[in-house]
C-alpha cells in the first residue's frame, strides 16, 4: 500500500506543470496559472520574510505584497523571457521579496516597536515555552540582520529560498564563487555568535 502511494505521488509530481509552463499559460490568458505559481511558492516567500520580520502577520502581509508586485510586472517581465528554457521565476520572485523584506527591516530599525508581542502558543506549549521560543527566534533574526548586507542576502536565499549558488549568483548579480564565499563567511559569523551565548540558550 505504501509503495502504491509513493508511486501515485511520483506520478502526480511528474504531471505538475513547470514554472515555465505556468508562465506561458499566464501570458496566453490563463489567469489561474499565476494563482498556481502563488500557491507553489507561498511558503517559500513567507519563510524568507520571517528572517527579516518579527511578527508572522507582518511576514504574511509582506509576502502578499511581493506576489502583488510580481503580478503587476508579470506580463511585461514574462514576455522578455525565453519560456522554452527554464525561466527564472523563483529567483525573480525572491528578489522582489528580498527587497521588500530589507525595506521593512530598515523601517523597523528607524521606528522600532516598544514591545514585541510573543506569537501564539504552539499546541502543547506553555506560556513560558512560547516566550523562550520567541526570544530565541528574535536572537536568530537579530544575528542574521547584523550580518553584512551581501552575506545576509546569500544566507537567506540559500537557507530559506533553497537556491543553489548559481541561482543565487544570478538573482543578486554576483559570481557563483562570490556567493559561496559570502555564504561561508555568514555561517562562520553566526557560529561565532552562537558560541558566545550561554550554553542553555544555544
Amino acid at each position: 500500500m505504501k509503495a502504491l502511494e509513493t508511486s501515485l505521488a511520483l506520478v502526480e509530481a511528474a504531471t505538475e506543470p513547470s514554472d515555465e509552463a505556468l508562465c506561458r499559460a499566464f501570458l496566453a490568458g490563463d489567469e489561474a496559472a499565476f494563482g498556481t505559481l502563488v500557491e507553489r511558492h507561498r511558503a517559500l516567500v513567507f519563510s524568507l520574510m520571517r528572517r527579516y520580520v518579527a511578527r508572522p502577520e507582518d511576514a504574511a502581509d509582506l509576502a502578499q505584497q511581493a506576489f502583488l508586485r510580481a503580478l503587476e510586472a508579470s506580463r511585461r517581465v514574462f514576455s522578455r523571457w525565453n519560456l522554452s528554457d527554464p525561466a527564472p521565476f523563483r529567483a525573480w520572485l525572491l528578489r522582489i521579496a528580498l527587497n521588500l523584506a530589507k525595506n521593512h527591516a530598515r523601517q523597523e530599525r528607524r521606528w522600532p516597536r516598544v514591545v514585541e508581542v510573543p506569537e501564539t502558543e504552539a499546541p502543547g506549549e506553555s506560556a513560558q515555552e512560547t516566550l523562550e521560543r520567541t526570544e530565541r527566534e528574535r536572537r536568530v533574526r537579530a544575528a542574521v540582520l547584523a550580518l553584512p548586507r551581501r552575506q545576509r542576502e546569500v544566507l537567506t536565499l540559500r537557507m530559506d529560498g533553497g537556491l543553489g549558488f548559481r541561482e543565487i549568483a544570478g538573482t543578486l548579480g554576483i559570481t557563483e564563487t562570490n556567493a559561496k564565499v559570502n555564504f561561508h563567511h555568514a555561517v562562520k559569523r553566526l557560529r561565532a555568535q552562537v558560541a558566545e551565548l550561554p550554553e542553555e540558550e544555544r
